[in-house]
C-alpha cells in the first residue's frame, strides 16, 4: 500500500475516550479514499494524524514506505517535512493575490520559467487558465475551491488530503463539483484522503470508503459494498434510506429463506444458517429501493409521511402489523398520506443482523 495507516489512535488530554481507536486504512497510489461518519466520530482526528497534526498515541503511518509516524518508536515526522498537501473547507486564499500568485504560492522556490509552466499547468488542470490575473474574490464559491486544490498539487505533494472540502457550498454545487474534482484527481494521478460527512459526495469521489462512529472504523469499503453488504448494523442504518424489520431465518425446500412482514426472501447466499440466531430470529435490512410499490400485492401499506425528491418520493408507510419500511415511488405516483397503497419486496442482497438486543 502506498498509504498505510496500521493500528492509528489519537487521544486528546482530558477525553474519557480515544478520538481515533485503533483503526487502519490503506491507499494504493492514485487511489482516493474518503472519510465518513456523524459529527465527533474521528474521521477529521485521523487526517490530522496522516498530515502531522496530531500525534499518534499508538500505531504507525507511512507513505510509500517511509515512516512518517510511529507510535512504538517515538517517531513523528513534522508536517512541512511529509511533503503532504491539504485542501480546507474554507479555501484559504491570499484575498491580495491573483489566482495565478495563489498558486504558485507553493512553488516559490522553482526557477522563474519552472514555476509559471507549473502554474499554467495547474490552472489547465482545474479548468481556470483563463481566470490566472483575476482575484478571489471574483470567482464563484466553486472556481475558489479549484484554485485552492490547484494550489494544493502545485508543488507534487505524494498525498493530498482534503477536509470537508465543499461542505461551505451550496447542494447542487457540492454535487458538481465533487466529481470534477474526482476527474482533476485521476488526470494527474494524485493519491488522496478526503474527510465528509456527506454521503453522495463520498460516493461521488471516492474509490474506497470508510465509515467511522465513536473513533472506530466500521467499514472499509467501496461504495457499492457499503452500500449492499454493510459490514455493521451501524453502517447499515448510516448508509442510504432503509429500516431493520423483524424476520427469521428458516430452512426452506431450497435450502433456507428469510421470513419478513413481506413475505420471504430467498437471495441469501451470503446470510447467517439459522442457527446463528436464537431460533432464527434475526433483523433484515429493507432499503428504500428494495420496496416496490404495485397495487397487485395482497401486502397493502399506509402512507404516514412521503417526501417529495423531484423524480420521486420518498414514502414512510406502516404495514397492518405495525412494522414500517420506506419506499423510493416515482414521483407521478402521488398518494396521500392516510392512503392504503399495495407493495411488495424485490430484494436482491439479503443482510441480517442480530435482533435488537441480541449479542453480536
Amino acid at each position: 500500500m502506498f498509504l498505510s495507516v496500521d493500528g492509528v489512535s489519537v487521544h486528546y488530554p482530558g477525553a474519557a475516550r480515544a478520538a481515533v481507536d485503533a483503526v487502519s486504512i490503506g491507499l494504493s497510489a492514485g487511489q482516493i479514499g474518503v472519510l465518513i461518519g456523524p459529527s465527533g466520530c474521528g474521521k477529521t482526528s485521523l487526517l490530522r494524524a496522516v498530515a502531522g497534526l496530531e500525534r499518534c498515541a499508538a500505531g504507525r503511518i507511512g507513505i510509500g514506505g517511509e515512516a512518517l509516524s510511529d507510535a512504538a518508536t517515538g517517531l513523528h515526522l513534522a508536517p512541512e517535512r511529509r511533503r503532504i498537501g491539504m485542501v480546507f473547507q474554507d479555501f484559504a486564499l491570499f484575498p491580495h493575490l491573483s489566482v495565478a500568485d495563489n498558486v504558485a504560492f507553493g512553488v516559490a522556490a522553482l526557477p522563474r520559467g519552472e514555476r509559471a509552466a507549473r502554474v499554467q499547468q495547474m490552472l489547465d488542470l482545474v479548468g481556470l487558465a483563463h481566470a490566472a490575473r483575476r482575484a478571489p474574490h471574483e470567482l464563484s464559491g466553486g472556481q475558489q475551491q479549484r484554485v485552492a486544490l490547484a494550489r494544493a498539487l502545485a508543488p507534487r505533494p505524494r498525498l493530498l488530503l482534503l477536509d470537508e472540502p465543499f461542505s461551505s457550498l451550496d447542494v447542487d454545487l457540492r454535487e458538481r463539483l465533487a466529481q470534477e474534482v474526482r476527474v482533476i484527481l485521476k488526470d494527474s494521478g494524485t493519491t488522496a484522503l478526503l474527510v465528509t460527512h456527506d454521503q453522495l459526495e463520498a460516493f461521488a469521489v471516492g474509490d474506497v470508503i470508510g465509515v467511522m462512529n465513536h473513533g472506530h472504523l466500521e467499514q472499509w469499503d467501496d461504495a457499492y459494498s457499503l452500500y449492499h453488504r454493510p459490514a455493521s448494523r451501524f453502517v447499515a442504518g448510516f448508509i442510504g434510506h432503509g429500516v431493520f424489520a423483524p424476520a427469521r431465518i428458516v430452512t426452506c425446500a431450497h435450502g433456507h429463506c428469510v421470513e419478513t412482514p413481506l413475505g420471504e426472501l430467498h437471495d441469501v447466499a451470503n446470510c447467517p444458517l439459522p442457527e446463528a440466531f436464537p431460533g432464527g430470529e434475526c433483523d433484515v435490512l429493507l432499503r428504500a429501493d428494495d420496496i416496490v410499490h404495485d397495487d397487485a400485492s395482497p401486502v397493502k401499506a399506509l402512507i404516514e409521511r412521503k417526501a417529495f425528491r423531484g423524480s420521486e418520493f420518498l414514502y414512510t408507510l406502516r404495514l397492518a402489523g405495525g412494522e414500517r419500511v420506506v419506499a423510493h415511488v416515482p414521483s407521478h405516483h402521488d398518494h396521500q398520506v392516510g392512503e392504503w397503497i399495495g407493495i411488495r419486496a424485490e430484494v436482491d442482497h439479503v443482510v441480517t443482523f442480530p435482533r435488537q438486543g441480541q449479542p453480536a
